[in-house]
């Protein structure tokens, strides 16, 4: 039996027509999803108890069975194809919060331990999902279980700049192998924090997850701002997949850089 309380399905049909269209594109993606999860556990479970330290042995132990839940509860989908697997169109219950834990620096926690296995947290950030309530989750599709998330769940580590058909294209890689290009349908949003006012940019990665850009790649990102008119305003911005994003009024960069 696995970590998280076991439950049925929920998925709420529309039309039947589009349920049975709408389930075979989910076979397609979830059976790809199916097979590396299995891989990931079944290494997990060879490995797991090389770890030397008790505590550390336990955390495995206690993430490869999170994992071997993911991976059942994609085995009731079936079929085959790749992607990610449609967690936005997945209404299972609630069945309370883990100690799982994203901290700022984009690394993953579990019962108070790191997760060091990269393939172990990428199967993870596939099935997160950030509700209406503003909460972040683990969904499959019987099952769903509250996280905390100490800033954005993602970090955005690897920045290239191109020129494209409507001007500058932005396109960022995440800490979990996403990668992602800045545009209407993924904005930059800006925020100045804290007494030192600390730039902080965010990208929306899918749904309402968000990537935080690490600091040298704000640098980056920020040596491509400039001055524009923006609803009759003078503001620093950057540009990317024909968007403009603000990041402050070009006044105040005259400030912070005296």
């Amino acid at each position: 039996m696995g970590l998280w309380p076991r439950g049925e399905s929920t998925l709420e049909p529309a039309h039947p027509i589009k349920l049975i269209t709408q389930k075979k594109a989910d076979k397609r993606v979830l059976n790809d999803y199916l097979v590396r999860a299995n891989r990931l556990v079944q290494d997990l479970r060879l490995n797991r108890d090389l770890k030397m330290a008790a505590d550390t042995t336990k955390s495995a132990g206690d993430a490869a069975g999170l994992a071997d839940l993911i991976s059942r509860a994609a085995e009731q989908a079936g079929g085959s194809g790749r992607g990610l697997p449609p967690v936005e169109r997945w209404n299972p219950p609630f069945c309370g919060d883990i100690d799982m834990e994203i901290r700022s620096d984009g690394t993953w926690f579990y019962m108070g331990t790191p997760i060091g296995r990269a393939p172990l947290v990428r199967l993870f950030s596939t099935v997160l999902r950030k509700d209406e309530d503003g909460k972040t989750y683990l969904v499959t599709p019987v099952e769903k279980v509250g996280i905390r998330v100490a800033d954005a769940p993602f970090l955005a580590v690897e920045m290239q700049s191109v020129e494209g058909e409507t001007g500058p294209a932005l396109s960022f890689r995440t800490n979990v192998g996403d990668v992602v290009e800045a545009g209407p349908e993924h904005p930059l949003r800006f925020e100045i924090v804290g007494e030192n006012r600390e730039l902080r940019p965010y990208l929306l990665v899918r749904g309402r997850l968000e990537a935080l850009v690490s600091r040298a790649v704000m640098y980056e990102l920020a040596a491509l701002g400039e001055v524009v008119d923006v609803d009759g305003a003078e503001t620093f911005a950057v540009r990317s997949g024909g968007a403009v994003f603000p990041i402050m009024p070009a006044a105040e960069l005259d400030h912070l850089s005296k």
